[in-house]
């Protein structure tokens, strides 16, 4: 595919993102409607990417901001219903579709219905989040949603992986698929976490924000490339790696922070509109593939619904019949004390109405998109693997399926539910009470501590100067009470010193347990932007 295409296909795609959120319009079902129509165009050349290049390049990075940017600290409350939706209802999905697929197509294999299964089992939660973000859902909920997504994505593409091997041919180094799955994955979380402990070393003597970002973006391509060299999960090491460096990215610089923010933000809006734009492209010719490869646009229909059917349905009944199981172990708990004594690991089980939203936010987007694009084109032998004309067409069906179903239907589900959240917004108060109480004696001791070394004036000015930043987020207006440079000079030196103090403090409380990582996160891109504006104002000083 010429680079020129690339090119041109990656502005497409923005500017019809850019349009469709303008007019509420999802912007998946868009790109991949405006990419289907496109791909009529008389003369228009087939725009082929090698598989290699979306599972290896496309899904990684997406990976990878979404694990940095997610709370470790609500993963591990929340951590039974991800690991039940995350793993055990993918591996259901994989199985369940595999079957009905293999049964409805018999000329797949087992292995190559199992792909399949593997390729639609993830939902995404990017529209899930999207819409929740809009209409408020309640932070758990979002969790869930969220850790879920990175989870399931992780679980699928190694079951890919694992059934990928076994309908080509390719070798691995354990014969039985179901150990190669616990070895590929137990695997790729230590290479994740190892490549982690590195980077983080080689980061934290960085003082350049630019090498910085250039280091996280390299992060994710290492950690699938490596992971992949020992036949291990190399999704599940990106993930690994994105928890690891996310959790100590409070200790880095507050530029590299904010220049790191920036990057992953603009990286994930080019990688999510150019796989569902080229996946549009792709359809009439997957189309007429699959007729030349012996599957009739009949047969392929039927069994893209039966998936579709599948998927959405089996979601639904294992999240209420879980549910049911956990508010059972939930009262256990309550019964015997425990949740008091173990807080931070136990939380309170979702209500019915949330399950609901849930059980309906499983849309298959981006992932389901790049790993159907990354199937096998040849097998080991040389022979074509003619099972991928079947794999691409059924998982662009579940995948639009499922956006026009349940992404369409969402928004109208969550406002007639009414969800409430009462206990969210306390405790989110309780925690910026507990955070600012903390920033306030850090403070106050800090400034006690300068009171031996600065002038009265500039410790008046410094405490005004960190009181109004509480508020405003810049105390840049209270600097021009300060005209000569020198004291200028001194007083940003110690507002530095205790925004730097600030952050510290807020870092020790999550560590210890007592504060929530979003609540930190939040105060911190505060302090990042408050320590922006004195760096900013310091550079400006003369000597």
């Amino acid at each position: 595919m010429p680079s020129s295409q690339i090119l041109i296909v990656m502005v497409a795609a923005i500017g019809l993102t850019i349009f469709a959120q303008r007019r509420g319009i999802q912007p998946p079902l868009l790109l991949a409607a405006v990419g289907l129509a496109a791909s009529f165009i008389p003369g228009l050349p087939r725009i082929d990417l090698d598989p290699q290049v979306l599972l290896g390049v496309v899904v990684p990075p997406l990976l990878y901001s979404a694990a940095v940017d997610f709370s470790f600290s609500s993963f591990l409350r929340r951590l039974s219903s991800i690991l039940n939706l995350g793993v055990v209802l993918v591996l259901l999905t994989t199985l369940a579709v595999g079957l009905v697929v293999g049964w409805m197509l018999p000329a797949l294999s087992l292995p190559a219905a199992i792909i399949i299964g593997a390729v639609v089992a993830p939902p995404d939660a990017v529209s899930a989040v999207a819409v929740g973000g809009r209409l408020g859902l309640p932070d758990r909920l979002m969790t869930v949603l969220k850790g879920e997504s990175l989870i399931n994505d992780a679980a699928a593409l190694t079951l890919f992986s694992v059934a990928t091997a076994a309908a080509t041919g390719r070798h691995t180094p354990i014969p039985s698929p179901w150990l190669y799955f616990v070895y590929a994955s137990l695997a790729g979380i230590v290479v994740g976490i190892v490549l982690a402990v590195l980077v983080n070393r080689i980061r934290q003597r960085l003082g350049d924000p630019t090498l910085i970002s250039a280091l996280a973006i390299l992060t994710p391509f290492a950690a699938y490339a490596l992971a992949q060299e020992i036949f291990a999960s190399g999704v599940i090491a990106v993930v690994a790696a994105g928890f690891a460096l996310g959790h100590n990215a409070a200790s880095l610089g507050f530029a590299g922070r904010i220049r790191e923010r920036e990057v992953w933000q603009v990286v994930d809006a080019l990688l999510e509109s150019f796989v569902f734009a080229y996946m549009g492209l792709q359809l009439r010719f997957v189309l007429d593939d699959a007729a030349h490869g012996g599957f009739s646009f009949a047969a392929l229909t039927w069994a893209a619904a039966a998936a579709l059917v599948v998927v959405v349905v089996l979601r639904l009944v294992w999240i209420f019949a879980t549910a049911l199981v956990g508010r059972w172990r939930y009262r256990r708990w309550v019964a015997a004390g425990k949740p008091t004594r173990h807080s931070r690991m136990i939380a309170a089980p979702l209500s019915w109405p949330e399950n609901i939203v849930l059980g309906w936010a499983g849309m298959r987007g981006v992932v389901t998109l790049a790993a159907a694009a990354g199937a096998p084109v040849v097998l080991t032998g040389g022979g074509v693997f003619a099972a991928r004309e079947a794999i691409i067409p059924i998982a662009f069906a579940v995948a639009i399926g499922t956006l026009l179903l349940q992404g369409l239907t969402l928004p109208l589900l969550v406002k007639r539910l009414d969800l409430e959240d009462g206990e969210t917004p306390a405790q989110h108060r309780h925690q910026l009470t507990l955070a600012r109480k903390v920033i306030r004696q850090v403070s106050l001791d800090a400034l006690e501590k300068m009171r031996g070394e600065a002038a009265p004036e500039e410790i008046h000015m410094i405490e005004r100067l960190v009181a109004r930043s509480r508020q405003t987020g810049t105390g840049e207006d209270e600097m021009g009470e300060l005209k000569r440079g020198p004291e200028l000079k001194r007083a940003l030196e110690a507002a530095r010193r205790v925004l730097s103090a600030q952050r510290e403090a807020l870092i020790e409380e999550r560590d210890q347990g007592r504060l929530d990582d979003e609540v930190m996160r939040e105060l911190l891109e505060d302090i990042d932007l408050e320590e922006a504006v004195v760096a900013s104002r310091r550079a400006r000083i003369p000597g």
